[in-house]
């Protein structure tokens, strides 16, 4: 491991009260989560921006129902890996930790995770569009699209699709813990989506220590108060053992 934290870094851990980790798809594809662009078989014609939105719902739900339930399928053969574990650990060192995520594969929450903010949405989890009712997926409806037990209505995937905006109650709950961080750690995330690729300078600008997780320099480094370049798991593990270390020593 070649990457070494700063003694600065080392003492805002061992002071801070709130860490935020803003996760993107680089956590998940340490765990062997695709990225869906170039898949295999019959969605290797599809672009995601063709499918991930409401029109090509509306004008062919079965196909975008089976593309849903086919990634399903896909990420409930991964697991957590050593970035998500870390995570957890973490709660057990700060009083607050919050996680805000772009991914919509749940592997935070089948982590541990207490606190996850999930801006664009949950691929396990669909609801109606008529009156809102959560759909509880059984593994039948995976090539039909199915109906609301309580209306009737259409059911969709609990997912942000392109074109819609970000869940309000979610982006609220992120930016408040945002604002009240004392570190931020920006992981795995490309720093370009917004609005929430907006949320790491806000939190900087609220006063936070802004720590940049990445296998790759992004538009966010040069703002970064510490650029980390390498895999999260094993960076969010030494960041955590570090802490667990200096609690040890000081018992």
């Amino acid at each position: 491991m070649s990457v070494h934290l700063s003694s600065g870094l080392k003492d805002r851990l061992r002071a801070a009260q709130s860490i935020v980790a803003f996760t993107g798809a680089g956590i998940s594809a340490e765990s062997g989560v695709p990225t869906f662009r170039g898949d295999d078989g019959i969605w290797k014609k599809f672009k995601p921006e063709e499918l991930a939105n409401m029109n090509a719902f509306m004008k062919n739900p079965a196909l975008v129902w089976e593309w849903y339930s086919h990634r399903r399928t896909v990420i409930g053969q991964t697991e957590p890996n050593a970035g998500h574990r870390a995570l957890v650990r973490l709660e057990a060192l700060v009083p607050h930790v919050a996680v805000i995520t772009q991914n919509i594969d749940n592997l935070h929450r089948r982590a541990g995770s207490r606190t996850v903010v999930e801006l664009h949405g949950n691929i396990e989890r669909s609801y109606c569009m008529t009156c809102g009712t959560p759909f509880a997926h059984t593994g039948a409806d995976r090539d039909t699209v199915p109906s609301c037990g309580k209306c009737g209505g259409r059911v969709r995937p609990d997912v942000v699709w392109f074109g819609e905006s970000l869940p309000e109650e979610e982006w609220d709950s992120a930016v408040r813990a945002t604002e009240s961080a004392d570190i931020f750690l920006s992981i795995g995330t490309s720093a370009v989506v917004y609005p929430a690729a907006s949320l790491p300078l806000h939190a900087k600008r609220s006063g936070a220590f802004l720590v940049e997780i990445n296998p790759d320099e992004t538009p966010l480094t040069p703002s970064a108060d510490e650029y980390l370049g390498g895999r999260s798991g094993e960076i969010l593990s030494l960041i955590v053992s570090e802490l667990e270390g200096s609690r040890e020593r000081q018992a």
